[in-house]
Order: structure tokens, then sequence, then C-alpha cells
């Protein structure tokens, strides 16, 4: 199962990159995982049928209590057989439906795969929180789904709808699962079901864990997203809305219902009534639509509700009925689907007023199309026939109470279920259209394999209606399509004559429900929501985020200096004063830290200003190495190397002097020359109070640092880590053990925090460029008209911004700096293989290839660091990303949990023996995450418009031409390499 898993997450990643070559050729890829799946379930199903269980057990979380749990029942292997077996007709489908090529075509079929993987994952937990957290996936893939044409406003507010809704229920659904676990004493579903807890706690749990099934299976009042995610393309809405996604919270209410339906005495008249509600609402809604995928996705709506009612009887009888129905549903609605979308794709149209008649060529469509319709309308010698005879026949027994009631609504939603679906079937064969179309031209008729999915689902439908007792075993009942003349017969008589005379009457209806368009409807409650919400959130920003960024570091300076030493004060009692000197080496250094961070709080440019704080950064540095810690030392030195030049370059879109609030672009002035800057002196008054603020800071850092260079004794935790990190951790760095093996989760964690770092700075460097800003194009034509800021035509100065002068390009400079740049490289490869028994690692070995980086922006700027690869600095961080969460989720494939360590010693030639661990390929990916980073960051702050206007001209075949910088072809042909292009 595990593997099962990860093949959808392994081919969909990859279907995801290479999505732009692929185009919907990966499809078929596709297809194949999901087929696999039928083949392993096939495998399956001997035991299963016969009411074992398989199950599948992996250590994931082992101190919280949280195992990788899969188990494959009869309900799950039901919901597997939609999921897979709908899903490789959907992909052949898919093949043929979307275009050729197109924005988002590849990304697409992979997003559907991982959607699988993660409805797969769903079926099989059977643990809450790793329910939950396929959960969550099926939501964020369907988001991404939904809105894949993110050019469309329409697409991206129906996928937003979507998840505000479904991610409110999952949120309240979370906390469900926490407190029925606790109460249960277990997360295990399982054996929470064989013995469920009681108790008023239990109560409240339910609830919440009903509210994210409804909010997931379009119950009323939380059914408007699934009419609105129709504008998602035809495949990504017949599979998401009839076999997968939309049965997430019926699976889940089918699950619970056996084991507390009639022990919470609220469960059935809760369950049954919303399901009913529902059941209604969506379908007068779907007599009123004219748009036949807007029709079949309130009809699903409708179905859903159906759904729910049945099981949240909870009888064994209603969840046997309820199997059925469950089947059936997913296989006349994909249909369905299928059906509208080549009809769609064909004539261009799917409004029934609009689809032109469609000749005897499009038999098979249009056959397939009625029988879906036949199915769904509880027609005989279709499996939707057997399954709505067996849901009466369940509400007939319930046992006691107001079931007349229940099963009067449930004839009331059959007869709209009846007239919708004729309404479905008249609208598709064109006998709706009151335009003045044709016959649809031969070029357009489908081709068979177009038409072939779908007709394989209807025969199934049909095949299932006829023999219905292939599926016995599966549903857990005995099916017939005839139980003789009883009271669901005749139920079942009256529903469909009902649903005939309002088809019939479809003009009268039409204007009587017309009338109802001011019913109450979640739509506009949550459009309603939605603007509160924002309101609110303007409301709150407003006051928790003036503008102002001294006010924002203020803030959080004196958070961070308050709170540790509230914490001291409080609770903690106070070590011995340190020793201030224990060697002398500590003194120079200490000299040169202070003088320089003192120089830095006091020099009036912010160029020194990033200067000294790095000097002040090299003393730490080599306080590090004094105090015995080269790693720290190490990592100090790289962080420093290349903040400075991040500084530098954010400095250069700064004014030169502190309190000066202009620039060139904002035309700020000097002094020397009798202009002034903006009025940017601080009153007395904020003087004093940044002043404040600096000594409160400083005051807590220094008591903070007393009290962590006070000489304690090793703890437990020290002595133990130090002594199992070679012997478990295989390494004799303890500092790299502790970061790729023991706190292996932190590491992990970290790298996400930087990927999302780069991102948001990409996102708001690139926010920042409009025109008339220094990074816009006009501003670089400015300066290749005009020359590099900082020099005027008549050689003055012309303005006080950090200088970006280009003075040009030395050889000797530009070659020394690309030797350099491969020593430094090859030297962070060193330190990455190295870290894990000498000085070094993954994250310091990064920072240094950041710093080569850096070397080569300085001497070559934004255009040589471009060069320097074809890979895309996003591409080697997600490559990063992939390569340190594989290697943590691998051992899940053998057994093992989380981040499991494998070591192995072999003997290769020349090297010798050689000691391999997984560990080094984790730390190879935090390596490309830092970077990756880096590299994002010098994208962002270092394409300086005077670097861009000067930058030598290439022509597409490489040649520098004449006129170039001859810098390129010298220093190409001094290191052996190719020109430039």
């Amino acid at each position: 199962m595990i593997a099962l898993l990860a093949l959808h997450g392994v081919v969909g990643v990859v279907l995801v990159a290479l999505g732009g070559r692929l185009g919907r050729r990966g499809a078929w890829l596709a297809a194949l995982v999901p087929a696999a799946t039928v083949a392993w379930l096939a495998g399956q199903l001997g035991p299963v049928l016969d009411g074992r269980a398989v199950t599948s057990h992996v250590r994931w979380l082992p101190g919280l209590g949280v195992d990788l749990d899969l188990r494959l029942d009869g309900l799950a292997a039901l919901l597997l057989v939609l999921v897979s077996g709908i899903g490789v007709a959907v992909f052949a489908y898919a093949a043929r439906y979307l275009p050729a090529e197109g924005p988002g075509v590849g990304r697409l079929v992979g997003l559907l795969l991982l959607f699988s993987g993660a409805m797969v994952g769903l079926v099989l937990a059977d643990d809450l929180l790793v329910l939950y957290g396929f959960w969550e996936l099926t939501s964020v893939t369907s988001f991404l789904l939904i809105g894949n044409d993110h050019r469309k406003a329409e697409a991206r507010a129906a996928a937003l709808h979507a998840l505000l809704v479904t991610g409110a229920g999952a949120l309240a659904m979370l906390g469900g699962f926490l407190l029925l676990g606790h109460e249960a004493g277990t997360y295990r579903i399982s054996a929470i079901v064989a013995s469920p807890p009681t108790g008023p706690v239990v109560g409240v749990a339910l609830a919440l864990i009903l509210l994210g099934a409804f909010t997931k299976s379009a119950q009323y009042p939380f059914h408007s997203w699934l009419p609105g995610a129709m504008v998602a393309p035809t495949p990504v809405s017949a599979y998401l809305h009839s076999a997968t996604m939309v049965k997430a919270g019926v699976y889940l209410i089918a699950r619970l219902s056996p084991a507390f339906a009639a022990d919470v005495s609220w469960w059935r008249p809760v369950v049954v009534s919303v399901g009913l509600v529902t059941m209604l609402g969506g379908g007068l809604r779907a007599l009123r639509q004219h748009d036949l995928k807007v029709l079949l996705a309130h009809s699903t709506v409708s179905q859903l509700g159906f759904l729910v009612a049945v099981f949240g009887i909870g009888t064994p009888a209603a969840v046997a009925a309820g199997s059925t129905l469950l089947l059936a549903h997913g296989a006349f609605k994909a249909t369905g689907f299928l059906v509208v979308g080549i009809v769609d794709h064909q004539t261009g149209t799917r409004d029934l007023r609009c689809i032109p008649r469609l000749d005897r060529t499009w038999a098979p469509t249009l056959v397939a199309g009625t029988v879906a319709a036949a199915s769904m309308a509880g027609i005989p010698l279709t499996l939707g026939f057997v399954a709505k005879e067996s849901v009466l026949e369940a509400f007939l027994h319930a046992g006691p109470g107001p079931w007349a009631l229940a099963v009067g609504g449930v004839v009331a939603g059959s007869a709209l279920t009846a007239a919708y679906s004729a309404r479905f079937a008249w609208g598709l064969s064109g006998r709706g259209a009151t335009a003045p179309f044709d016959v649809v031209p031969a070029a357009v008729r489908p081709a068979p394999g177009f038409v072939a999915p779908a007709a394989v689902l209807a025969a199934a439908t049909v095949l299932l209606g006829v023999v219905p007792g292939v599926a016995d075993r599966l549903v857990g009942a005995h099916l017939a399509v005839w139980h003789g003349a009883n009271a669901a017969l005749g139920l079942s008589a009256v529903a469909i004559a009902s649903g005939a005379a309002l088809f019939v009457l479809r003009r009268r209806v039409g204007r009587a429900l017309a009338t109802g368009r001011n019913l109450p409807d979640g739509g506009r409650a949550y459009v309603g929501a939605l603007r509160g919400l924002n309101v609110l959130a303007d409301r709150v920003t407003a006051i928790a985020q003036p503008g102002s960024l001294p006010i924002y570091a203020g803030v959080i300076l004196l958070t961070a200096a308050v709170l540790p030493l509230w914490a001291l004060t409080t609770g903690a009692s106070w070590p011995g004063l340190p020793r201030w000197v224990e060697t002398p080496a500590h003194v120079p250094v200490a000299i040169v830290l202070v003088g320089a961070a003192l120089a830095a709080s006091v020099v009036r440019r912010r160029f020194s200003a990033a200067l000294f704080l790095g000097v002040a950064g090299y003393a730490m540095a080599a306080l590090f190495v004094v105090q015995g810690a080269p790693d720290l030392a190490l990592t100090q030195v790289a962080i420093e190397t290349l903040s400075t030049v991040l500084f530098v370059l954010v400095l250069r879109r700064l004014p030169d002097r502190f309190g000066w609030a202009g620039g060139a672009a904002a035309g700020s002035g000097d002094p020397a020359d009798g202009t002034t800057p903006h009025d940017s002196r601080m009153t007395g008054r904020q003087r004093a109070l940044r002043v404040g603020v600096a000594v409160a800071v400083a005051g807590s850092v220094f008591v903070l640092a007393l009290v962590m260079a006070a000489p304690e004794h090793p703890t437990p935790t020290t002595e133990q880590v130090v002594a199992r990190a070679e012997p478990d951790g295989h390494g004799r760095n303890v500092v790299n053990v502790i970061l790729v093996d023991f706190r292996g989760f932190d590491t992990l964690g970290e790298i996400f925090v930087l990927a999302s770092a780069a991102i948001g700075t990409v996102a708001l460097a690139r926010a920042g460029r409009r025109p008339g800003t220094a990074s816009s194009p006009s501003a670089a034509s400015t300066a290749a008209a005009t020359g590099p800021p900082g020099r005027g035509g008549d050689g003055e100065p012309g303005d006080r911004t950090a200088p970006a002068i280009r003075l040009g390009r030395l050889v000797t400079l530009d070659v020394s700096v690309r030797v350099v740049f491969a020593a430094v490289m090859v030297g962070s490869v060193y330190l990455l293989f190295a870290g894990h028994n000498q000085p070094g690692g993954g994250f310091v070995g990064g920072i240094l290839a950041g710093a080569a980086v850096a070397l080569r922006y300085v001497a070559g700027g934004i255009g040589d660091v471009r060069r320097l690869s074809r890979a895309r600095p996003w591409t080697v961080l997600g490559a990063g990303l992939v390569t340190s969460v594989g290697t943590a989720v691998a051992p899940l494939l053998l057994g093992d949990p989380v981040l499991s360590s494998a070591y192995r010693k072999v003997d290769l030639p020349v090297l010798g023996s050689v000691s391999l661990s997984s560990a080094a390929i984790f730390d190879i990916g935090v390596y490309l995450v830092v970077l990756g980073l880096a590299l994002m960051v010098f994208e962002s702050f270092g394409d300086d418009p005077v670097d861009e206007a000067f930058e030598p001209p290439v022509s597409p075949t490489g040649e520098v031409p004449v006129g170039a910088d001859p810098i390129d072809v010298v220093g190409a042909t001094a290191l052996g390499q190719q020109a430039p292009s």
C-alpha cells in the first residue's frame, strides 16, 4: 500500500515537472498508475471479500502516537474501485479531450494523478490524523485543479471558494478528530469503530467531524462551491465530482455511522435531515439549469444528499444500500460528465437550448448519455434502479421513529431526480434546441477512442443492473433485479411517474421555479461572510500594520528582549557569572568585535555600517575558533560573506546616508549644494523612544549573553547525544549528526521556511518593480543613455544614493574570479560530503556556494550569474526540497519510520573504503535549498539596471558581435571554455 501511494506521488510530481514537454500525452502514462492500483486490488479482493482486512503498519511519529496505519476492508475496496477504476477511464479520456499543447495541460494531468494518490491514501487510512493529512491534500490539489487556468478570474474565484469552504470544515474536523482520539485513547479508526467511546465530549467531537464531512460533500448550506467548480475542465469535473473528492465526506460518515448512529441520539435526525434537505434542494436547482454540466453539478449535490441520508441511518442494511448507491452514482455520474464533455468539445456548446440535433453517427455517445440518465433516474435494468430499491428498503425497515416522513422525502427527491435526468437526456439529444442549428458536420463527430471511456462506464452500469449479483460480496448484500412486488417497488414506480409528469410539465415547472430565485442560498451566505471577513481584516490590519517600519522593528525587538527576561525572572534560577577571559586570544578578538559594533552604530553611511557589521561577524567567527567550534566558525564566515554582499545589493536602492528619505529616484538633495532632502528628521520624542528601545534590547541581549555563557555541567541529553553520534548516526561531527539525523524533522521544517522566505523575497522584489523605479525598464534605458548613476554627463555628482558605478571589467580580475569561483565551489562540495565526520555539512556548503556566486556577481554582474547554469534558481531550490523530502519519506517504503538512516561501507578503486549514508542525500537537498535561496536573492536584488544597460549583446548563435565587451571572449579562451552565449 505504501508503494502505491509512493507511485502516485512520484509519477505525479514527474508529470507536473515535465508537463510542458509531455502535454496531454502524459495522461497515458498517468493512466498506468490507477491501472496498477486496480490490478493490486484484484489480488487483494479474496481475503477482503472473506471479511479479512489487509493492513499495513509503519511507525511514523511514535512520540505523538501517530503511525502510518493503512487498512483495506470492504468499504475501502469499494471506494478504491471507484477512485482507480474511474481514474483509468478519466485519464484515457483526458488524452483525447485536452488540447495537444497549451498552458498548464501537462501540469493538470500531474495534479490529477497527485489528487488520485491523495484519495487512495484517504480511503486506506486507518488513523484519524493520517486521514486528515490526506483529506487536506485532496483540498489543496483540487484547488490547483479547479484554478488550473489561472488566467480566468472565474477559475481563480471558484478554486478559492472551494478551498475556503472545505478548508474551514477540515479545521473543525481536525478538532473533532483530536477530541475523539483523546476520548477513545487511540486514533486508529478500526479500533474506535469496534469500541466507540461515549460521553458529552464525544458528541462535540462528532458534531465537528460532521461539519467537515458536510462541507466536503457539498451538503446544504455548504453546497455552493460545487456548482462553481464546474469551470474546471471536464476530466477534472468527471473525476473530482463523481468518484472521488465529493465522496470523501460520505465515506467518513459511512465509516462512523455504524458505531455512533444507535448510541448518539441526535446522529440520525441530524444526518438524515441534512441529507434529505440537500437532496431536495439540489434537485430543484437542477431543474432550472440550461448548462448540462451545471445541471450535473446540482444533480451531484442532490445525489450526495441521498447518500448522506442513507448512510446516516447506520444499520447494516442501510450501509449495504448506501454502498450500492455509491457504486452506481460513481458510474453514471462519471459517464454523464464525460458525455457532456464530448458534446461540448465537438459542438462548442453544452447549453441544451443550443445543442444541435445529432445524427446517427453520434449513437454511441447518445446511448452512453442516455444510459447514465436512466441509471440516475432509477430505471429498471440499470445499477441505479437496484441501488434505489435497496435504499428504499433500508428506509422502510430502519426501525422505530418518524421514518414515514423520511421515506416521503426520499420519494420526492427521487421524483426530482427522474425529472432532471429526463431533462438531461432530452437536452443531450438536441431536442431542446431553440436556435436554428443544422446537423453537426462529420468533421466534428467524436472519434471512437474519445467515446470509449464513457461507453465502458455505461456498459458497466447496464451489466451490473442486469446481473447485480456480481457486486454482492463487494457491497455486503444480496442484490437482485426483481425482489417481487413490494412497497419499495411501488414507491420507486411513484417516483418515476412523478418525475415523468414534472418533465412533461417542464414549462410550468420552470416558471414556478423561477419565482424561487430569492430563496436562501449558500452562495450568497459565502459572499456575505467573505465580505465581512475582508472588512474585519482591513480593520485589524489598519491597527496592527500601520505601514511604519520603525514600529514593526520596535515591536519585534522589544518582544525578543522582554520575553526571555520575563522567563528568567519568573521561573529560572540565575547561574553564576562566567569567566570574563578564558584565554589571552579573547582580548584582541573582543576588541575588534566591540569596536566594529560601536562603529556600525555611529557611522552615517549605510554602506559603512554594513561593512562594520561584517567585521563584527568575522570577529565572532574568530571567537568560535578560539572556543573550539570550527563548524560554527565556518558557518559564520560563509554567512557573513554572503550577507555582506546581499546588504550591498539592497543598499543600492536606499539613500547613501541614514536619515535621508530620498535618493536619486526620490530627488533628494545634498546640504553641500544647498538642497534639502525630504523631511525625515526625527523629533526629540521620536529620538528618545528609539534610543530607549535600543538600550532595552542591548541590555536584554547583554544579560542573556551572560546567562548563556555561565559555566554549567553537561546535561544528560548532551552527554547522550555526544555518545550516540557515531554508533547511531555514523558520524563524528555531532552538530551535523544532530541536524540530519537526530533532529532531522527540525531541519526539514527549516528548509521549508527558507524556501518560503525565498519565494516571499522574490514576490516582494517583483512587486516593487514599477515604472519609474530603479529596476524598471525605463530606468534601465535612462542608465544606458546617460551613464551610470552618480556620474553625470559633466562629471559632477548627481545624487546621494549608494553608488552603482560601473568602471569596466578587467580581464585579470574576471579570469581570477572564475578560477577562485571554481575553487570555492569545489570547497563547498567538499564541506558538503565531509560534514558528517568533519566540520562542514550541507548548510555551510550551500552558503559557501552562494558566496562563490556572489564573487561572480561582483566581477561580472547579474548576467554572469545567469550564465552559470541553465537551471533557474527556483528549479535548484525545488530540487533540493524534493531531494530532502524524498530521502525523509523513502524509509516508509521499507517499513521504517520517516528519516531513518541507512549506512554502509564499500570498497572503491583508488578511494579505498568509503562510508555511505542516506543522511548525505538529505544533506544534498539542504545544500541545494540554500544555494537556490542565494540564487533567488541575486535574481531579485541583483538585477541592476546599470548592469543590464551595459551587458554585452550576444547573438542567437552564441557569437559575441563586434563592439561587445571583449572580456567574455578573452576570459573564456583563458579558461578553455566556449564563448558565452
